[in-house]
């Protein structure tokens, strides 16, 4: 049965704050303490000289449930380009690793044996392995002694410790010398972006929230202009479904293109319709909505900016450059927690988490 959308609880803190018994908007808004409590740990583990081991054969990102497949992704298409060793996306360690090689891993489940056994076997052979992961438990034991662990600091669900696994692995990066990020400017960022969407600021001046409403009884395509859009789209396409129960379509934007029709379907998707039409006209049923994501700059990135829109005209359109002046890590990460609190609004106004159930139904 459709639903309808009360946004008068977007506009009313106190009820917001009321929905929020779980302290998830606050629990976003920590991204930035997120960062810092990883630099610190880093720093007090001496991950910089533990990775003094010069230039890895490969570096091994390891994929597990939760937000780090989502880190993992968005970390593979961040150094691909320019990075000068093989980056290698997997969901257990290779059975070729050796000592050579460098492995990285986040979980926020510490009891899984998997990981734990794959972990093992890495530092049995010698590589270099760093892991982000709570302190107790088979995943940080198999490593003990062998590894280096950076422990969370600041506690949040494990759906909100993206921040923390992505502030691990840049930093893993950049002790490598296979990526220059500026954590300590990342971190300023997110708190900037974490003040911009806070509960108290109105809808029209609160892009979190404007983009829940704009979302809101649709189906939302995420179509990223470049790969690293595409990877800030899939921890999108995670957070609302964590959060707001909702079911993303994420793809580079050409592959999306390609299909037909969901292509048609998005093009009438897009289009606002009249607000005096019969709603018994047309399609029925939840339509989609095209948002087009792009984080990358250059010649490439404004000619796919271009075809996309010739394609789908009058799409929805995030640049993040075009409000971020930041490095590209940084773009990723506050677009990132952009769209984590627009899932998180619109999760409570639909009472798929809090205690809000604002939703209401309405007759097919």
């Amino acid at each position: 049965m459709p639903t309808v959308l009360d946004d008068s609880l977007l506009d009313d803190p106190a009820r917001l704050a009321e929905a929020d018994s779980a302290g998830l908007l606050r629990a976003a808004a920590m991204a930035g303490a997120q960062v810092r409590a990883t630099l610190e740990t880093a720093a007090e583990v001496e991950l910089s000289d533990r990775l003094d081991v010069g230039r890895p054969r490969a570096l091994v990102l390891i994929d597990r449930p939760g937000v780090s497949r989502t880190v993992t992704r968005l970390l593979a298409a961040l150094l691909t380009p320019s990075c000068p060793v093989p980056v290698v996306v997997a969901e257990v360690v290779p059975s070729w690793i050796g000592a050579l090689d460098v492995v990285f891993a986040h979980t926020d489940d510490p009891g899984d044996r998997e990981l734990a056994a794959s972990l093992e076997r890495a530092a049995r052979f010698g590589a270099t392995v760093v892991l982000s992961a709570p302190p107790d438990g088979p995943v940080p034991a198999a490593v003990a002694g062998k590894g280096v662990l950076l422990p969370p600091r600041i506690p949040v669900p494990p759906e909100m410790a993206f921040p923390r696994g992505l502030a691990a692995g840049l930093l893993t990066a950049n002790a490598l010398g296979l990526l220059v990020s500026d954590l300590e400017s990342l971190a300023d960022q997110l708190d900037v972006e974490a003040e911009k969407n806070y509960l108290a600021r109105d809808s029209f001046a609160n892009p979190a929230k404007s983009l829940a409403l704009r979302l809101a009884d649709r189906i939302p395509l995420l179509w990223g202009l470049d790969p690293v859009a595409v990877a800030v789209g899939e921890h999108a396409a995670h957070a609302f479904a964590a959060h707001a129960a909702t079911v993303c379509d994420v793809e580079d934007y050409r592959q999306a293109l390609a299909r037909p029709a969901l292509r048609q379907a998005a093009l009438v998707g897009n289009s606002d319709r009249d607000i005096f039409a019969d709603p018994d006209d047309g399609p029925r049923g939840i339509q989609p909505r095209v948002v087009l994501l792009a984080v990358r700059t250059g010649q490439a990135a404004e000619a796919a900016r271009y075809q996309a829109e010739e394609m789908l005209p009058g799409v929805d359109l995030i640049t993040a450059a075009e409000e971020i002046d930041a490095a590209e890590p940084i773009r990723a990460g506050v677009l990132a927690l952009r769209f984590e609190l627009a899932a998180v609004y619109l999760g409570l106004a639909v009472g798929s988490i809090g205690g809000a159930g604002h939703y209401t139904s309405v007759p097919a």
